[in-house]
């Protein structure tokens, strides 16, 4: 995610000319795995042959450029993108994106996209019975500052059935997609509200198999960046790798 000098945890011996350092693999248990007998369609989409790693080289790197000139004013403010504000209780979602050494990392693209209050998703295969907000489109985007920090004002989503098992309902959730400086340097995860009675019904949440881990996805209330009779705040902060963190690459509906 981080350029090269930002990461003293490399392993610049096995570096060959022109090939991105690699980096040191994360505890096992920490990411989920490909197939995941609780999550169904993963046993129809994961690879059925060993991956295949290929190596990014420079022309992979450079581009597309992920800079401040592709981001709008209120790309960071889902509840001003228009003409009214959506419907549901208003959220500040902040955090700190941090490499493996516990150093922030500027200049990072971070995504997100999320449902309505109503749990549902501005999405033409989303046609659960619950209203879709005229509102609300559910994307928003931001850059890390100097610090590593990013912060997003939104409304918390809803769950929803989603019909993997009986009665199946997704926990509230939010997706964030952060980048490095290029497209190929993306890892995706989901952001989940604390003490939601569905964690220990959901097998996307427990498709994690360490349960510290599984827990590094979950948000704190933060009453410090609560807005008085305004707003709700939640902390979320990102760490890409090393022993603390964030579970990536997974399986998400």
């Amino acid at each position: 995610m981080a350029t090269p000098t930002r990461q003293p945890s490399v392993e610049q011996s096995k570096v060959e000319p022109g090939e991105l350092p690699r980096y040191r693999s994360d505890p096992e248990g920490t990411h989920p795995p490909l197939d995941f007998a609780g999550y169904r369609s993963t046993g129809l989409r994961h690879p059925s042959e060993p991956l295949i790693l290929l190596p990014q080289r420079l022309t992979e790197v450079t581009g597309p450029v992920l800079g401040p000139g592709r981001l709008g004013p209120l790309d960071h403010d889902l509840t001003r993108q228009h003409a009214e504000e959506p419907i549901g209780q208003r959220i500040i979602v902040h955090g700190t994106l941090r490499d493996g050494d516990g150093r922030p990392v500027p200049d990072s693209l971070v995504e997100i996209w999320q449902a309505n209050a109503g749990g549902r998703y501005r999405h033409k295969v989303d046609n659960w019975p619950t209203p879709l907000d005229p509102n609300f489109t559910g994307v928003g985007r931001a850059l890390t500052d100097a610090q590593g920090q990013y912060r997003f004002v939104t409304i918390k989503p809803g769950a929803y059935p989603w019909g993997n098992h009986d009665n199946a309902w997704r926990p509230a959730h939010i997706h964030f997609s952060v980048f490095g400086q290029a497209f190929t340097q993306r890892l995706v995860t989901q952001m989940y509200f604390p003490d939601d009675p569905l964690f220990a019904h959901d097998p996307i949440f427990n498709s994690v198999p360490d349960a510290a881990a599984r827990q590094r996805m979950v948000s704190r209330f933060d009453l410090d960046n609560t807005v008085e009779q305004w707003a709700l705040g939640f902390r979320f902060d990102i760490v890409l790798r090393g022993r603390d963190a964030t579970p990536f690459e997974e399986p998400h509906a």
